[in-house]
Order: C-alpha cells, then sequence, then structure tokens
C-alpha cells in the first residue's frame, strides 16, 4: 500500500518515484545493492551468511555505480581465482567460494575493493543479507560452530559493523525470534 501511494503521489505530481521520495533536489536514482558473494540457501558453501554485497555509494550515476560494482566483481573473481577458490555463482548470481568464514568474506571484499582501486566505506561500503532465519534453531543462532542468543547474534553483528563497512543488514535476526 505504501509503495501504491508513493507511485500515485508521484504520478499525481508528475515526477519520478525517486525524485517524489528524495525530494525535489534529488538528482540520483537509488544505489545499487550488487550481490557478490553467495552463502547460506543459495550456495553449496560453508557460509552462514546468504548474501554479501557491495553498495556503491560514491558515484555520482547510477551508470557510474554499476560500472564500479561490476569492477569489483571482476576484480574478486581474479582475487577467488589466485587463491584457487571456486569461481562459480550461487542462485542469485554472486560467486559461492568455499571461505572459512564470513569474516574471510568481508576480508576478501574489502581486498578486491582496494584492488580494484576504490575506498572502502568512501566509495563502496558493503550490505548483508544475513538470513537468519535459516540457521535459528530452539531459540539459539547456530553458525559458525558456535551457538548465540539473540542478544549473542546482534553482538556477532556489531562486532562485523564494527570491522567491515556495513551499512545494511536485513534479516539480522529470525523472523521468529520476537525476543531479539
Amino acid at each position: 500500500v505504501s509503495m501504491a501511494t508513493a507511485r500515485a503521489a508521484a504520478n499525481g505530481l508528475g515526477i519520478p518515484l525517486y525524485r517524489y521520495l528524495g525530494g525535489p533536489m534529488a538528482s540520483l536514482l537509488p544505489v545499487p545493492l550488487m550481490n557478490v558473494i553467495n552463502g547460506g540457501a543459495h550456495a553449496a558453501n560453508n557460509l552462514d551468511f546468504q548474501e554479501f554485497m557491495l553498495v556503491p555509494h560514491g558515484a555520482n550515476t547510477f551508470r557510474d555505480a554499476l560500472q564500479m560494482g561490476t569492477e569489483v566483481f571482476h576484480t574478486l573473481k581474479s582475487l577467488l581465482s589466485n587463491q584457487e577458490l571456486s569461481t562459480s555463482v550461487g542462485d542469485e548470481g554472486g560467486f559461492a567460494p568455499n571461505l572459512s568464514s564470513n569474516d574471510a568474506a568481508g576480508d576478501l571484499l574489502i581486498a578486491a575493493i582496494e584492488k580494484a582501486g576504490y575506498r572502502p566505506g568512501e566509495q563502496i561500503s558493503l550490505a548483508l543479507d544475513v538470513a537468519s532465519t535459516e540457521f535459528f534453531k530452539d531459540g539459539y543462532y547456530e553458525f559458525g560452530g558456535s551457538k548465540y542468543s539473540s542478544e549473542g547474534m546482534i553482538e556477532q553483528l556489531q562486532k562485523l559493523v564494527n570491522r567491515y563497512p556495513i551499512i545494511s543488514i536485513e534479516d539480522g535476526l529470525a523472523e521468529d525470534d520476537w525476543e531479539g
């Protein structure tokens, strides 16, 4: 309903939806989130989190953001190949390497961003789709060989945010975790 209302209002004013949502001075389309490493249910590997994404927010245009993400994607492929890791892709188009941990995925993305000539956190940041419902069992989050309460899961996500330039986390807690 919210989206339909926003579209109707934009149409009524004769302006693009992005300008209606972003204000009269909006000049950019939304920043793309580009899925580049898959794990969880979307890949046959040992990563717990479902998607590791690039957010090229330092671009002046959507076209430039797409180019930045594409350059990092190809640089990531090269890094994976050099480490003799799989460059096959998961169900949603990201690479699905068998990495040792979620942190290893973060480290690899930072290396790819830098090697492609961009500044992590300034030009390109990261986003996660944790899909934590997939590993929420009997009131605990089980991943990486450990078990976490809701509070413990939040602490684990906070550690990742403190270590990497993560600006978006989707499904950080399970859909049935009302305690968190």
